[in-house]
């Protein structure tokens, strides 16, 4: 903590700062110790906290599904078989709305995000204050633990969708054919070549900066609502916190949901041909 009794503002910054690693101009490679040291590190500075909870989440996530998968019986399903088909039937049904085309991958790419996704964004109700207390008595002076928050974690998953969309529009239609498509819509004549280009590569460009953006700016002002709510009386924080908290298990569902939609309709574009 910034303190034994911080300032409102330093609480909101202690608690919205990573767990960076980088190159400090001054210290070489190390771990910042201050909000101005990590801006130092630069770009290239790896967010620790990101980095370990989505890998645990997707850990989590392929553990669980395998687990539930070996076990699978074609009986009475027990309560975490059944909570594991209702979310593979309910993104099978999305995929097969949206997406038309044949791609066995789709499928598995859409389960992936919704899951991991929701997962993360599930870390959100773990009390505020409770995992950076714990790290803080292990030494660990920074520790956000929604990957969500960061928008590298969303961007990334984003980009990874964007090439996607590029590999496919290329192996579907051909080089020759993703050129023509984007020289040529919405305007079919030679003489709008690059009014068209230009439009149509600010729409594609446009992709995965929404993805990314929406997931990281819903999830970022939820937990900046939940850091102030802390901030709050004890007996005020708990009035305002339990509803809150019950309110963003849709916000959180929501989000996950919408990313996997929007990623299924983009794959879907890439397979169509104009």
């Amino acid at each position: 903590m910034a303190g034994n009794n911080p300032t409102s503002a330093e609480y909101i910054q202690h608690h919205l700062q990573n767990l960076t690693f980088g190159h400090h101009p001054e210290h070489g490679w190390s771990i910042a110790h201050s909000a101005a040291e990590a801006v130092e590190m630069g770009f290239w500075a790896i967010h620790l906290d990101t980095m370990g909870w989505s890998l645990a989440m997707g850990t989590l996530f392929i553990w669980l599904f395998r687990k539930v998968g070996k076990k699978a019986t074609t009986g009475v399903p027990g309560k975490l078989q059944n909570a594991i088909e209702m979310v593979f039937e309910f993104v099978e049904g999305t995929v097969r709305d949206a997406f038309h085309a044949k791609n066995r991958l789709v499928a598995p790419i859409a389960l992936t995000l919704f899951v991991w996704i929701f997962l993360m964004n599930t870390l959100k109700l773990v009390p505020i204050d409770l995992l950076p207390g714990l790290f803080a008595q292990l030494g660990v002076d920074y520790m956000k633990i929604v990957p969500t928050t960061d928008p590298n974690a969303t961007m990334g998953m984003a980009l990874g969708v964007f090439f996607l969309i590029i590999f496919y529009s290329i192996k579907v239609k051909g080089v020759g054919g993703f050129v023509k498509e984007l020289s040529f819509t919405p305007f079919n004549h030679w003489l709008l070549i690059p009014f068209n280009l230009v439009m149509e590569i600010i729409s594609l460009l446009v992709k995965p900066l929404s993805l990314g953006l929406r997931l990281f700016g819903n999830m970022f002002a939820g937990e900046v609502i939940f850091i102030l709510i802390a901030l709050l009386p004890f007996w005020i924080s708990w009035t305002l916190n339990v509803p809150w908290a019950i309110f963003h298990i849709l916000i959180i569902t929501l989000q996950a949901f919408i990313f996997t939609v929007l990623t299924v309709v983009y794959l879907q574009g890439a397979h169509e041909t104009h």
